[in-house]
């Protein structure tokens, strides 16, 4: 057993030595006997012959077989500059000779102290303070929260509901599934969770509507739902200009800006769900910078430790945390936090993160590159079973379709993103498909030779799978 093995053992090269040592069979029966995977068919899975992840280097992932993998998805959209990077390998040994953790809870760390400054220097103007937690959900968790007792704080304790889209992710938290709209994901849940009001998100593929129509029937759409409900709306939960789970969802331009004015215009909260497009996957620090929006919350995480540990962030205007103001007996406190609340660890290892942004001109080169791979991506539109691209910055959907003049979808039973996906780790990627929908979201410090390899990969999976039949 492991256990006895750590009970002897007590230096880390020593007890590695014995974690390495272990054959691929004996780790493969550990794996199966003892861990649940997340948003994994385990009956499926127990069938198959699993990965398991021994190292990372640069952009890529090696299994325990010795068997190299370019990390295709960053790690489920995490990672920002590679594995295994020296500034922030040394940021975390450094701060672990200072103090692993310490609590947040009526003290401060210096870590989270300063992650927090430079944070407020990057966000979107007038932005001003930053609530840590550990996960995008827990992020998204406190921004409702907030907004809720804001408003009770205000003297309008009837604003509790909240609008949400359609295809809509936040996390999968309690509160953040109750603004969530994936039914898959979602409706097993449904009896545990408060109801919210959902309008649809701005989608091009497939719309009822003309390309110079969508915007603006979508605005008046969310704009009826607002002079039916305004009084009782506590906020607007949004993913800014591209939705996530749902397919890589891009909105057209204008939605955003003309949502913060209708926001702003019937005395709404607009709450930016920025944990997968923060921190560069855009093309822009933030997503919200495309359209110059600051909204009354925003949540990030993901991208913020470049990959490295967990840390979420909830950052609110003046206005919000002024209303959280009083004295002792008032009991105006904002009651929630998290036991790992500004880690030291994680708050370090983020701020060598954002240093390398700047040292590296990372949004720059992010721009430079996603132009890279627009081009490249042309010729996979003419593939016969693509039938839409969706593309900002390095956030990535490849629609594969059965017929691509009707837009017919493949059925769930043929399960067309799973093979695809699963080809392309026998060519040497490592993928995670949303349906029908092959995401391709590199770290964004892939060079533009390493770009190339990727999308080689990607091409020949989806020909495989959807014209040669493997």
């Amino acid at each position: 057993m492991l256990t006895f093995y750590y009970k002897r053992l007590t230096k880390g090269a020593e007890i590695l030595s014995v974690l390495t040592s272990l054959s691929y069979e004996q780790l493969m029966q550990k794996n199966k006997e003892y861990v649940w995977h997340p948003f994994t068919q385990m009956k499926g899975y127990m069938e198959d012959e699993p990965l398991i992840i021994a190292r990372g280097e640069g952009r890529k992932l090696y299994d325990v077989q010795g068997n190299g993998y370019w990390d295709g998805v960053s790690s489920i959209w995490l990672n920002v500059h590679g594995h295994r990077v020296k500034e922030l390998d040394d940021a975390i040994r450094s701060q672990l000779d200072q103090v692993a953790h310490s609590t947040l809870l009526g003290m401060a760390n210096v870590p989270a102290i300063l992650l927090a400054e430079k944070l407020i220097e990057i966000m979107p103007p007038g932005l001003t303070k930053v609530f840590y937690s550990d996960s995008g959900a827990t992020a998204v968790e406190i921004a409702l929260k907030m907004a809720v007792q804001y408003w009770q704080h205000k003297g309008k304790p009837q604003k509790y509901k909240f609008i949400t889209m359609k295809e809509a992710y936040h996390g999968d938290t309690i509160g953040a599934v109750s603004v969530g709209a994936i039914d898959l994901y979602h409706e097993t849940f449904r009896s545990l969770l408060f109801p919210s009001i959902k309008t649809p998100y701005p989608y091009s593929y497939r719309s009822p509507y003309k390309p110079e129509e969508i915007v603006g029937k979508h605005l008046d759409e969310m704009e009826t739902v607002l002079q039916n409900y305004g009084d009782e709306i506590a906020g607007v939960i949004v993913e800014p200009i591209v939705q996530g789970a749902s397919g890589i969802i891009v909105m057209p331009p204008g939605y955003l800006s003309g949502l913060r004015k209708l926001c702003t215009h019937y005395d709404v909260l607009l709450i930016a769900d920025e944990v997968a497009t923060g921190f560069g996957r855009t093309g822009k620090m933030f997503a919200c910078e495309h359209e110059k929006v600051t909204p009354d919350l925003l949540t990030a995480g993901k991208g913020l430790t470049g990959g490295y540990l967990p840390v979420a962030v909830t950052v609110a205007t003046d206005e919000i945390y002024d209303a959280f103001l009083g004295e002792y007996e008032e009991q105006k406190t904002f009651f929630h936090g998290h036991s790992y609340t500004g880690n030291p660890l994680g708050c370090a290892v983020a701020l060598a993160n954002l240093e390398l942004f700047e040292k590296e001109r990372l949004l720059n080169a992010v721009e430079q590159k996603s132009i890279h791979i627009t081009k490249k991506l042309q010729v996979f539109s003419e593939l016969k079973h693509v039938g839409n691209i969706r593309q900002k910055g390095f956030m990535i959907g490849i629609e594969l379709v059965k017929d691509k003049v009707t837009a017919e979808s493949y059925s769930w039973q043929e399960r067309v993103g799973v093979k695809t996906c699963r080809r392309a780790k026998e060519l040497g990627m490592l993928l995670r498909p949303l349906g029908n929908v092959i995401v391709f979201m590199p770290p964004l410090a892939s060079t533009v030779t390493e770009l190339d390899e990727m999308l080689e990969i990607l091409w020949e999976s989806i020909i495989d799978v959807t014209e040669r039949g493997l």
